[in-house]
């Protein structure tokens, strides 16, 4: 088996943190009316900066408009603006802006090498309680996405937050039907398994996901998942860096976009890619970046 250990060099780029979905775990929505655009002047001067780096993913990661907001055509074409604008100036754009029209999903392939939205998890259950004010988080509504990323031949990304009111079982069901979504379309390269852990933005305070529990279910995503959809782990959101290591021997093989912050978790830093590699080589892995296409 591979000891390699693969991450991405990467930037993200937030057109807007302002949100219609209330997730009671979020610490990076605004409410609406609070938080302006991200000009593409400035987007401009950053990935100017950027440019001559070991930088190559630029992350489109933006809280969501909703489908009927008088303003959601402005927000899709500023997205798309973005995305053209990393292209063109040399960088890899991947976009996770939530729940997208077919139509959307479309013209974003032009300007995208991958894109991605998580799953989270399959349970409606959730619906009463953490997702009780996100109308998006409806599990049918995303999972749609990654069906018509199949459809469209969308390099995609998704996964599961860990520790969010679901069950054991849950959590296998939401593996499972990613399972069977990728063999009949094969476009899925990688699934995040995303533990739970508080921030001080959040509304819920809740206790943060066990991680004793990860190795085995990192174990159980390999026996479920097609041998071609890699495991990702955020290194972040495991402190303890001897979990890391019994996820990485369970079979997950990627650590994911590795930037200044962590925007969806500020308040959990990444260790600097250099520091990584010197940990996993003590124990005879290799860390190796790769771009945001697989293939």
């Amino acid at each position: 088996m591979s000891r390699i250990v693969t991450y991405s060099p990467s930037h993200t780029l937030v057109p807007t943190y302002e949100c219609f979905n209330r997730c009671s775990y979020c610490n990076f929505r605004r409410d609406l009316g609070t938080d302006g655009w991200l000009s593409l002047e400035k987007a401009k001067e950053i990935l100017t900066v950027l440019q001559g780096s070991e930088i190559t993913e630029i992350l489109i990661l933006s809280g969501e408009v909703h489908p009927l907001a008088a303003n959601r055509e402005l927000w899709f074409r500023h997205i798309y603006n973005l995305g053209e604008l990393a292209l063109n100036m040399g960088f890899y754009p991947h976009t996770n802006a939530g729940v997208l029209t077919f139509a959307e999903m479309e013209k974003l392939k032009n300007v995208n090498l991958s894109m991605g939205i998580m799953l989270e998890q399959m349970t409606v259950t959730l619906l009463n309680t953490v997702h009780r004010q996100a109308p998006s988080k409806v599990p049918s509504l995303r999972l749609e996405q990654l069906q018509w990323a199949g459809e469209l031949a969308i390099p995609f990304t998704t996964g599961l937050l860990l520790g969010i009111g679901e069950t054991e079982c849950d959590r296998l069901v939401t593996l499972e039907t990613i399972a069977t979504i990728h063999q009949r379309w094969g476009h899925i390269q990688e699934v995040i398994l995303q533990p739970y852990n508080p921030g001080k933005r959040e509304q819920w305070q809740n206790n943060p996901f066990d991680l004793q529990k990860l190795p085995a279910l990192v174990r159980q995503a390999r026996e479920i998942l097609p041998p071609d959809i890699v495991i990702q782990i955020p290194p972040n959101l495991v402190p303890d860096p001897l979990f890391l290591l019994d996820c990485l021997a369970a079979g997950a093989r990627d650590l994911g976009g590795i930037g200044l912050i962590d925007e969806v978790n500020p308040d959990y830093l990444h260790l600097h890619p250099d520091k990584l590699k010197e940990f996993l080589a003590i124990y005879g892995w290799e860390l190796k970046p790769r771009l945001p296409v697989y293939k």
